[in-house]
């Protein structure tokens, strides 16, 4: 049987159109994020950091407000996550050309970055969380991100356990992209994430990784988050203690070059030239190049 040929684009309700391989861009606007936490949560570093992601050729910058890294994350209340994004977001709206895309599991945050001009809901907990997410993402037409996770931000580590973890998260995610439908996301706007790294220990993710045909197979574009994490820094140099971010830039760029190798249509990085550079490489190798024959 052959692979799954992966989608060209995504048509956003503005008639936007992100191309495919994509680049998405993390703005972290968090104290305690894993890689960049507290880098840019003051507003002005903020949208300088958006605006040059852009300039760099992310496709989509993707805000978050509420971290959910491995170990000793911490849930905050709604109103904190407002206000750490609400402001960022209110002023890239006006000057952002690139799609945003809002991470959060809930819909009155969603609902307020949807009203700043965001186009898509990247949700961690692929509707589950709030019961408000999905009627929200139907009712105003944006584009989805539906992520696999057990537990929560703060705990989700303590659900690495599977008996067969590539099918769990396959039928996992195809049930919630089915969930989504039902609630009258469209098909063509729904996004699937494996979330690498996300209640998975190191093994779970290679295996995903190896799978992401399989996953790809459902039809709809697949999201890959391996930027910086610590499972590649434990493959880049034996030890996530030891690794610099020449390493975790090194073996992210592996990784990502085999998830666009292996039908990745957006990969979720923090540097984004360096994630340009790879995503145009393998591509090319790939024979997906369509944004980027007129560079041969």
């Amino acid at each position: 049987m052959l692979p799954p040929t992966p989608l060209s684009a995504l048509e956003l309700a503005d008639g936007r159109l992100i191309k495919f391989p994509a680049v998405m861009g993390v703005l972290n606007v968090t104290p305690d994020s894993f890689s960049d936490g507290g880098k840019y949560l003051e507003g002005d570093r903020a949208v300088d950091h958006a605006l040059a992601m852009e300039a760099a050729g992310a496709d989509i910058i993707d805000v978050g407000g509420e971290s959910s890294r491995p170990i000793g994350a911490v849930e905050v209340a709604v109103e904190v996550e407002l206000a750490r994004v609400a402001p960022v977001l209110e002023r890239l709206g006006r000057r952002l050309k690139a799609p945003i895309s809002i991470d959060t599991r809930r819909a009155e945050v969603a609902h307020v970055a949807l009203e700043s001009g965001a186009a898509i809901i990247n949700d961690i907990t692929a509707f589950e969380h709030d019961p408000e997410m999905a009627p929200l993402a139907a009712r105003t037409k944006c584009a989805v991100v539906l992520m696999h996770m057990r537990g929560g931000p703060a705990n989700h580590i303590k659900f690495a356990h599977y008996r067969d973890v590539v099918r769990e998260v396959i039928d996992y995610l195809d049930a919630r992209a089915r969930f989504a439908v039902a609630a009258g996301v469209s098909r063509t706007r729904i996004i699937l994430d494996p979330g690498l790294g996300f209640a998975k220990n190191a093994q779970h993710n290679l295996k995903l990784l190896a799978a992401l045909p399989d996953l790809g197979a459902l039809g709809y574009p697949v999201l890959v988050g391996v930027s910086r994490k610590t499972f590649v820094a434990r493959l880049s140099v034996g030890t996530a203690a030891g690794a610099g971010e020449r390493e975790l830039e090194f073996g992210t760029a592996a990784a990502n070059a085999i998830a666009i190798a292996a039908g990745a249509s957006i990969v979720r990085v923090h540097d984004v030239g360096a994630g340009v550079a790879v995503v145009r490489m393998a591509a090319a190798i790939a024979g997906r190049d369509q944004r980027f024959r007129h560079h041969a």
